[in-house]
Order: structure tokens, then C-alpha cells, then sequence
């Protein structure tokens, strides 16, 4: 049921000396069973399995298949399907932004805001987690590091660089990786492209703390939403040889290996609020954005990522809040990742403006009650590449059952490895489910509600704006592959005149460079050994406009690596 923000969400009443710090530390495709507190004895995570058996867990606590999807409805308590985010690549991972986030919210209130791994809801201005209401953001570009959308880095290629940080990179080095490594990335910090030192799971937890111990005196929200453990698998040998010697294969033995120095860095973190004096009134969650990727233990679920069995869709969530509810409990209560933000407003006392529709609902009341609650609930999710259409890719959840594509029909609590198909015993439940999703759907997907979020270039707060491969659209503009190409959907917030530099791969026979920019087509010749050219000044008007830049070299188009638009004049 969506909740009216008119209504209000929160109390509003508690003062702002008593608010809680919050942390949420989230990471990428780890899977239910990827600890050792849901049954996994392999997997050494003593530190979360201490925090999970001290605090409140939701067994049952559900995100959305895939990494952005999930962020999205995380940050705005909305089903991401009302933000602008479809999926993860091809321009569907750009987040509307006029969308309130919780750093918004609560930087609004007096908190200071970080955020430091991950964000995959934007790039570009307006949508860089700087421009959402984060005071300080470390971030890596798109969808990972070593992804197209990152710049080049230390390459994979350096036997110094493994040496240096005692790594091996995997034989089966996924082919779109990109030269931006786990070990001394290139970052964003607030906008700016850096160099660190070390790997990016240390880097991350260390800005963290630090950021922590220069806040500690102010309420602070920190946002730890983390690339580890998403392939490639990268990490140090000091990790990995203890699984290798379990006999266990080498992606199941990097993955644990990565969430193990997870775990590690998560006790650091204990550790420092605890100097600082921070635990008590420090609400600390722990969760995953997405099930594994891979063939591992699942303590016996269905699935893994890009899945709607429930091991794609349901993952770990811990919640602590020590001087508010101290003690353990574990609640089977539904609760999903759109819940995140309005509980963070109930429980800091905070009104969320304006008429805005909140799909989410509060935890707080589940977690007074004792872990009781939302027996009437359904949670609904929908994956399908592309604008979302009815029945494709998509799922029910209720408190017992759930509804796959509208034809598969399991009963949770007596069958959570999904194994019998109830459909044709069940035909009432399976139509009451269908009307409840089609209800939703025309609510939240259908009626123009969604449509391909735009760039903006032209702007004097990011001039020029890199576009990558990571946003392009069109059939074959899936960034996995060298060979294919597409095209970017653009804002052009100022008329005028645009240079654009496009890079490419190392260019081995002469060929002709193409770039059609809204109505303007301009050409350039390439030869052996190119890789940049520079075309314009184009006069391009305000509005609307699609880029496309393809090489030819007589045998059909190839794509490009990426494209920077810079306003050079009225």
C-alpha cells in the first residue's frame, strides 16, 4: 500500500540533540547464504555473524534482482519504477533528479551526509550523489569498478602491480573489464577524478571512519553501499588462499575471500564508533543489494541474482539500535528495501515533505513490537529490460506466498526452496494475486509513468560531461560487448556551439569516424594507430537530442569507447 507523504511518516517529535546517527553499509551481489549466520560453515564472517546474533534481523527481507533497481528504491522509499531507473545498463540506470533521497532528507535536518563505494543511480549532473544531498561522496563510476564507465586505471595486465599487492588476477578475466583495478582505483571524490592507494574495500571503510571521526560531534548519515564481492573477483592472496585450501572452486573462493575482508572491515567500523563513544545512538544496518551471482550455498533458497526465486530477491538485512532496543530478535516480518528510507524518518523524527507518494512503509513499529507485524502485506517486483511490461520478469510477494510471472505460485513458509508449483491447485490465489499486480502496476509502471531518463550537457556545474558506454541505448548498445554500439539520450540545457571528443579502441585499418549530435552530422577520417578525434564546433539548440558516434570502415558500423560534450559558446 503507498503511503502519502501528506499523511506524514515519522512523528516529528524527537529533538535534534537525541537523533541517531545513521550508517547503512550494503554490498554488491552477496547472497542470503553468503554468511555464516544464515548456515554457511565455509565462509568465515565472525563480525557480522556477532552483529547479526546481537541485534534485530529481518529473516525475511526482500530488494529488487539487480543492483541499481534496488539503490533506487532504497534511497527514495519508492518502487524504483517511479524514479526513472529500469535496470542497470543501457540508459535505465539514471535516476529522476527531482527524486528526494534520504541524504536529502536528512541534510535538510542537520545531518552531515556521506557517501562512500557505490551509487549507480547517475554520472552526470544532476544525478551525482553531490547533487542528491551528500555533503562528501568516494565513488567509483556506474556499475562497478573496472566497468567501461570507469577511466583507466593500474591495468590487470602488470605482474608489478600483483606483486605489489600480493593479488592474481582471475584466469577467466570477464572481457568488458575495464583497466580501472580493485587495487589503487581511480575515484570520484565530490566530482573530482582521484588516485588512491590500496583496495577499494579498505579505501572506502577508511574515508568512512574518517568522515565519522571528523562528524562525531554532529548527527551524520553515512552510506557504505560497497562493489564487493561483484566480480571481477579481485583480492588479495592473503584472503584467498585459506578458502583455496578448502578445495573450493576459484569464483565460490574469491567471493568469500572479498566477504570476508567485508566482515573485517566491518569489525573496524564496530570498533571506531565504540572510541568514539558512537554505539549507542548510532542506528548501523547491514544488508545486500541483490542475491549471488554464481552457484554457491544458499541455505537451501531458489535462485540467484536477476532471479525472482528467493534466493535473487532475499538477503541478509541486520538493524541495530543499541540505546533504543538493545538485545537480540529476529522478525519474519515482510520488509523490503523501499521501507529503508521511511524508517530512517520515523526513526529520527522526521516529516517527509510535500506530496510525494511513499511505497515504503516504516519498520519502526515492527521493531518495538518485538519483530510482529505486516501480516496483510504484498510486496511486488517487476525486471524486464526495457519500459516494464505486464508479466514480464516479475513477482508477488505476500506474507505466504508468491506469485512468479503470474503463473507460478509457491507457499513460502511450508516450501521457502521453492520446489512445488501450486498454480493449478490454487487458481483463486493465483487470480487474487494477479489483480493485486495489475492494480499495482497500472500504478506504478504503466501510464507514462516511465520513460528513459535524459543527460544533461550545457550546464556550468559539469562542463564538459564524459558519456561512457555504461548509459548508451539501442539494441546492440549492451556494454559487455567491444563490437557493438548505440546512441545517448541528452538534455541540452543551453543552445549553442558543442565540441565532442570521442575515443575508441586503437584503430588497425583506416576507416571514417561518424557522429550524428541531434540534426548535425559532421565526419573525420581515422587511420592505423588512432584512438581520439575531436569534431565541432556543431550548433546544436536547447532541448531534446540524441548523440551517436559509430566507425566505419566499410563492413558496417563499430561502436566507440565514449564521447565528451563540451559547451564551448553561445
Amino acid at each position: 500500500m503507498a503511503l502519502s507523504a501528506a499523511a506524514g511518516c515519522g512523528t516529528g517529535e524527537m529533538h535534534s540533540e537525541t537523533r541517531p546517527n545513521v550508517i547503512i553499509v550494503m554490498t554488491d551481489d552477496q547472497g542470503y547464504g553468503d554468511v555464516g549466520f544464515h548456515g554457511n560453515d565455509l565462509i568465515r564472517t565472525p563480525n557480522l555473524d556477532s552483529f547479526a546474533n546481537d541485534h534485530i534481523e529481518f529473516t525475511r527481507f526482500y530488494v529488487c534482482p539487480t543492483c541499481a533497481p534496488t539503490r533506487a528504491g532504497l534511497m527514495t522509499g519508492r518502487y524504483h519504477h517511479r524514479t526513472g531507473v529500469m535496470g542497470t545498463m543501457s540508459g535505465e540506470a539514471l535516476i529522476d533528479p527531482h527524486e528526494l533521497t534520504i541524504a536529502s532528507l536528512l541534510s535538510q535536518n542537520g545531518y552531515q551526509c556521506g557517501i562512500f563505494g557505490k551509487w549507480h543511480l547517475g554520472d552526470n549532473y544532476p544525478r551525482r550523489p553531490v547533487d542528491m544531498g551528500f555533503d562528501e561522496a568516494l565513488v567509483h563510476l556506474a556499475g562497478g569498478l573496472s566497468q567501461p564507465s570507469c577511466p583507466p586505471g593500474a591495468g590487470y595486465d602488470d605482474p608489478a602491480h600483483w606483486a605489489k599487492h600480493n593479488y592474481v588476477v582471475p584466469s577467466d578475466l570477464p572481457h568488458w573489464v575495464s583497466s580501472n583495478n580493485y587495487y589503487d582505483p581511480i575515484l570520484k571524490h565530490n566530482g573530482e577524478s582521484q588516485q588512491y592507494e590500496g583496495y577499494c574495500t579498505d579505501i572506502f571503510f577508511d574515508a568512512a571512519i574518517e568522515y565519522i571521526g571528523e562528524h562525531r560531534h554532529e548527527p551524520f548519515f553515512v552510506y557504505l553501499p560497497l562493489n564487493a564481492p561483484h566480480a571481477p573477483e579481485i583480492v588479495s592472496e592473503t584472503y584467498l588462499e585459506p578458502y583455496r585450501a578448502m578445495g573450493l572452486d576459484d569464483q565460490t573462493a574469491r567471493c568469500y575471500a572479498m566477504i570476508t575482508n567485508i566482515d573485517d572491515n566491518f569489525g573496524r567500523l564496530q570498533n571506531s564508533l565504540q572510541e568514539y563513544g558512537l554505539s549507542g545512538n548510532t542506528i548501523l544496518v547491514f544488508m545486500c543489494d541483490n542475491g549471488q551471482l554464481g552457484r554457491r550455498y544458499t541455505d537451501g533458497l531458489r535462485g540467484g541474482k536477476a532471479t525472482f526465486y528467493e534466493s535473487g530477491i532475499r538477503t541478509p538485512f541486520v538493524f541495530s539500535w543499541p540505546d533504543r532496543f538493545p538485545g537480540s530478535r529476529k522478525s519474519n516480518s515482510l520488509a523490503a528495501n523501499i521501507d529503508i528510507l521511511p524508517t530512517i524518518a520515523d526513526a529520527c523524527g522526521l516529516v517527509i515533505p510535500g506530496e510525494r507518494i511513499i511505497d515504503g512503509i516504516s519498520l519502526m513499529p515492527v521493531v518495538r513490537s518485538g519483530g510482529v507485524g505486516n501480516e496483510d502485506r504484498a510486496l511486488f517486483f517487476q525486471g524486464n529490460h526495457g519500459l516494464p511490461e505486464p508479466y514480464n520478469h516479475c513477482a508477488v510477494v505476500t506474507p505466504r506466498y508468491k506469485l512468479i510471472d503470474g503463473k507460478e505460485l509457491y507457499d513460502l513458509p511450508d516450501d521457502p526452496s521453492e520446489k512445488n508449483d501450486l498454480a493449478g491447485e490454487y487458481p483463486a490465489v493465483v487470480e487474487s494475486l494477479r489483480e493485486k499486480y495489475e492494480a499495482w502496476f497500472a500504478d506504478a509502471c504503466a501510464s507514462g509513468r516511465m520513460t528513459y531518463q535524459h543527460i544533461w550537457v550545457g550546464t556550468d556545474r559539469e562542463n564538459p560531461v564524459r558519456l561512457t558506454r555504461q548509459d548508451w541505448r539501442g539494441e546492440r548498445s549492451r556494454f559487455v560487448r567491444t563490437d557493438t554500439h548505440g546512441w545517448w539520450d541528452l538534455d541540452v540545457r543551453r543552445g549553442g556551439h558543442y565540441d565532442v571528443a570521442i575515443t575508441f579502441p586503437e584503430v588497425s585499418k583506416s576507416g571514417t569516424l561518424h557522429v550524428m549530435f541531434g540534426d548535425v552530422r559532421e565526419s573525420a577520417g581515422v587511420s592505423i594507430g588512432d584512438t581520439s578525434c575531436q569534431l565541432g564546433p556543431m550548433t546544436i539548440p536547447a532541448g531534446p537530442a540524441t548523440l551517436e558516434a559509430w566507425l566505419d570502415y566499410g563492413d558496417g558500423k563499430t561502436g566507440v569507447t565514449d564521447a565528451t560534450v563540451l559547451f564551448a559558446s553561445d
